[in-house]
């Protein structure tokens, strides 16, 4: 079935904020260092770099209240939980990073075409190559804690992380072509990168997009767990199956056909053999509802839909 552990609420919440708080103090100081240095030797590839990690910082304290909402129990006016909190907050985060996106490419072109590029100095090659490792460092931990508790926002927050190394990367060909003499190479370094950054944002934008509409989880995983209810319960078939995500959440539910001649509290145990299938077998199952219907002569199974 799933090959994430799940991990309980307040463990999830414990991971994601030592993850985040780490990688927002790393930021400050890198932020800091790459505008300073961007001034100072004349690079706007590195600017540009240092601008990226400013909104790195802004999205992951948005990351952090987002699980801080997220892990606040059901209440009467939210009565399935706040789980989707975390999706709202990958989501915003991918707007930022589609803007912090266009913003770099803009620059960029407007740079290589007054051509008034300076040759950048030897102390941003330098800085480029630690952010290169730092960033890349942010994003390998974050995104391995993100699989880990089955966060869509950190695994956001990771790639975001991703796209600043990138774009560290850019401006690390961009300030060494320039000091070679090919002055152009820093600003079309920056919209290279910029487009790369524009990209990633899009396809977190359609995951967040997808998680707040309520998205089904993948066929597969539907297709196993319609088998594994049919082989390990004495149910006759299996009329309706449907899985929402909510948030780092799922919730599944279920139309399932016994034999008409049961007594009632037979249906029932059925239904609740039905509830702890699921949850044994398939991870971050918030809530599973079965609905226990009479076989009849024209009951059609229908396991997936």
């Amino acid at each position: 079935m799933s090959s994430i552990k799940a991990v309980d609420d307040n463990e999830r919440f414990r991971i994601a904020s030592r993850i985040t708080w780490l990688t927002i103090i790393l930021n400050i100081i890198l932020s800091i260092a790459k505008i300073g240095i961007g001034i100072i030797s004349s690079s706007t590839a590195m600017i540009a770099d240092g601008v990226h990690t400013v909104s790195d910082v802004a999205s992951s304290l948005g990351i952090i209240v987002g699980f801080i909402i997220s892990n606040k129990p059901e209440d009467s006016k939210h009565q399935y939980g706040h789980e989707k909190a975390e999706s709202i907050a990958g989501f915003v985060l991918s707007l930022m990073l589609i803007s912090v996106g266009i913003k770099i490419g803009y620059s960029s072109i407007e740079l290589m075409i007054s051509g008034t590029t300076k040759v950048p100095g030897m102390l941003a090659l330098w800085a480029a190559l630690a952010s290169i490792v730092v960033k890349e460092f942010q994003y390998r931990i974050t995104m391995n804690q993100g699989r880990r508790i089955n966060s869509s926002a950190l695994m956001a927050d990771a790639w975001h992380h991703r796209s600043d190394a990138l774009s560290s990367v850019g401006t690390l060909i961009g300030i060494g072509g320039a000091r070679l003499g090919y002055k152009i190479l820093d600003p079309l370094a920056g919209f290279i990168v910029s487009v790369i950054v524009v990209k990633v944002g899009i396809d977190l934008f359609l995951k967040g997009y997808n998680e707040l509409m309520d998205s089904s989880i993948e066929e597969e995983e539907l297709t196993q767990i319609s088998n594994v209810i049919l082989s390990e319960t004495k149910i006759e078939e299996i009329n309706d199956l449907k899985a929402r995500r909510h948030g780092s959440k799922v919730f599944i539910d279920v139309e399932v056909c016994v034999d008409p001649n049961i007594s009632v509290l037979e249906g029932h145990d059925i239904a609740e053999d039905v509830e702890k299938v699921i949850y044994d077998n398939l991870d971050n199952v918030k809530k599973v509802l079965v609905h226990v219907n009479p076989c009849v002569e024209n009951c059609t199974e229908i396991k997936n839909k």
